[in-house]
């Protein structure tokens, strides 16, 4: 079975010969470090990269890529070397982010000579880094073990370098960056124009959202939103009365036509691409509309300004002339959007069918032929997203494995006519049906007892919505009720985080206590904060804080207004989980274009057994794994 490391985590390896596959989904550096028993660098000759990929041992890619294959013999590394740590870093210039924390988390596997898995590590976390040190082989006492390691440096890859030892980090750093470009790169495009056009008001800064692993040919790029002359924002479309360029001929969509090592990876990076077009395209519109507005009100207001056709025959033919325009003007936005939302319906009818069940609907087919997974998904659904522009086009909110932070499923007052039709029992009762198919999709994407689940209810007015996960048998105990019963789960997975992170710290995870748990951790809070003391409320901050980076993740069912009494103290809990809503909500903010984009939970159909069928399969497949 394939090791799910967090970061920290050691794991033995089963042969000498290996390989290390990054995918990043944009382009990266990678290369690697030869260490001495602490780990330092001697010197150039110890480090492979672009400008030398083949050292003893290994042999790295020779420039910067969005998916790399690192071909490894441990047993061919000098004697001297104890430590092979692999580089990622960010190539410089425009193209692309310029940080890890702006761009998807690096994936990286390590596989045994027959392309079998044997370790995966997503590096979560990063921020203003652009190098990372991924993960290292390292040897102890004759045997060789992966560990992860994630470790970012603000400073780039001379800061990295520089931590091992080498000398003249700096210019060592310099070299790999300049050996990864190729020589005949073009130079990017700039973000302004060079030539200023004639008409200020059609000055644009263009921004491309394009993602990584999209087909360029699968639709032609929409302009994104930018400045204009009266800072309006607006991108002008083509100036009325030009020739409409002829349409560009595009293929017929294509389930997994993005880049990828596997479907499920290429299925994930097209759902992805979906999302950025759809971003984009809409964005266009709108600021094309925008930009129809902005002209309509600036030639009326000409007209006003000027008494010669303030009134009269020629104010009314000047002002008709800026309405014919203006509706021109937004019947091409129109067209334009009209094309594009096309094109992705199309693809949504072909990619819907074909994703896998950690992707799928719960009305998907595929679900009724589930089985435990050998190794988890990169992500898994947790419901859809649209935009007003076309409401019927869904597409499906993935979050990445294993979670970066837990998720809080509100029960609160929505600001949806959707939520308001409901009352406040319906919305708690909805909220928690929605808070047990998500961890259902959660116990279905992990392989067969590598993901145990624990239940606070402490007054025990979940029972219903919780029969699923009690009478199919995926708990590991009944729900915990009372306060006894809150102190008892909180204080055994606080002391499980406090265990594991002083076996990360002293590299001790091979010695934790016989019989110890390796499993990640969910809890789901259901009636907080009732029978919540101070003591209680401080472990689940620390749970919240703490648990991601160990394998211990919150699902809380809770409205914000009931915390209302602990004050200022439960609102980096609030701040630190994913907001979900158990009804339609236009809470997800879209930091690239400002959009505000619809989540629509994933819900079963009504009178479907496909929950408790899937819950079932889940549990006999634990029985027979532990059996």
């Amino acid at each position: 079975m394939t090791a799910e490391l967090v970061r920290g985590q050691n794991h033995p390896l089963p042969d000498t010969r290996l390989e290390l596959r990054v995918s990043a989904g944009h382009p990266v550096v990678a290369g690697a470090t030869l260490g001495d028993e602490r780990g330092r660098v001697a010197g150039a000759e110890w480090i492979a990269h672009p400008g030398a990929p083949v050292r003893p041992g290994i042999e790295v890619p020779a420039g910067a890529a969005a998916e790399h294959r690192i071909a490894v013999d441990l047993a061919a590394l000098p004697e001297t070397v104890h430590r092979l740590s692999l580089l990622l870093a960010l190539p410089p210039g425009p193209a692309g982010p310029a940080r890890f924390g702006t761009a998807a988390a690096p994936f990286v596997t390590v596989a045994d000579p027959a392309g079998a898995a044997v370790a995966t590590y997503t590096i979560t976390g990063l921020d203003r880094e652009s190098a990372v040190v991924a993960l290292e082989l390292y040897r102890r006492q004759g045997a060789w073990k992966v560990r992860a390691v994630g470790q970012g440096y603000e400073g780039g890859l001379a800061d990295l370098l520089a931590d091992q030892g080498a000398p003249a980090a700096a210019d060592l750093a310099a070299a790999v960056l300049d050996a990864a470009a190729p020589a005949d790169a073009p130079a990017p495009p700039p973000l302004v124009p060079e030539t200023a056009p004639a008409d200020p008001a059609s000055s644009t800064t263009t921004i491309s959202y394009a993602h990584p692993s999209r087909r360029p040919a699968a639709r032609p790029a929409a302009p994104a939103p930018g400045p204009d002359a009266a800072g309006t924002g607006a991108v002008p479309p083509p100036p009325v009365g030009a020739p409409v360029p002829p349409q560009q001929s595009r293929p017929a969509p294509v389930a997994g036509d993005a880049t990828g090592w596997t479907m499920d990876e290429r299925l994930y990076n097209q759902v992805w691409g979906m999302f950025e077009d759809l971003a984009r395209s809409v964005a266009a519109y709108r600021s094309a509309r925008d930009f129809a507005d902005h002209r309509l009100d600036r030639a009326v207001d000409q007209v006003l300004a000027d008494p010669s056709t303030r009134v009269g025959g020629a104010g009314d033919a000047a002002r008709a002339a800026a309405r014919a325009t203006h509706e021109e003007l937004m019947g091409r936005a129109q067209e334009v959007l009209d094309r594009d939302l096309a094109q992705l319906a199309a693809e949504s009818e072909v990619v819907e069918p074909a994703l896998p069940v950690a992707y799928a609907r719960w009305d998907n087919p595929a679900w009724h032929a589930y089985r435990a997974p050998e190794e988890p998904p990169m992500a898994v659904r947790l419901g859809d997203l649209h935009l007003p522009e076309r409401g019927d086009l869904r597409i499906p909110f993935l979050v990445r494995l294993p979670l970066e932070r837990g998720l809080w499923v509100d029960s609160g007052p929505g600001r949806t006519s959707a939520a308001g039709l409901l009352d406040e029992t319906e919305l708690r009762r909805l909220a928690l049906d929605s808070a047990v198919a998500h961890t259902a999709r959660l116990l279905a994407a992990h392989p067969a007892g590598s993901l145990t689940v624990h239940v606070l209810d402490p007054a025990g007015g979940g029972a219903a919505a919780f029969a699923p996960l009690v009478e199919t048998g995926v708990l590991a105990t009944p729900p915990a009720r009372g306060a006894a019963g809150v102190t008892a789960v909180l204080a055994q997975l606080t002391e499980r985080v406090d265990l594991l992170q002083m076996a990360v710290r002293g590299d001790a995870s091979e010695d934790l206590p016989p019989g110890f748990d390796p499993a990640r951790q969910l809890l789901v809070v259901h009636d907080f904060p009732h029978g919540f003391d101070d003591r209680a409320v401080t472990r689940l901050r620390y749970l919240a804080d703490e648990g991601p980076s160990v394998g211990v993740h919150l699902l809380m069912v809770a409205d914000r207004a009931d915390a209302a009494a602990y004050g200022p103290v439960l609102d980096p809990l609030w701040r630190s989980l994913l907001r979900l809503t158990p009804v339609p909500d236009d809470h997800l903010a879209d930091p690239w274009v400002g959009h505000a984009w619809t989540y629509e939970p994933p819900t079963v159909p009504p009178g479907s057994a496909v929950l408790w069928q899937v819950l079932g399969q889940v549990a006999e497949a634990r029985r027979r794994n532990h059996g």
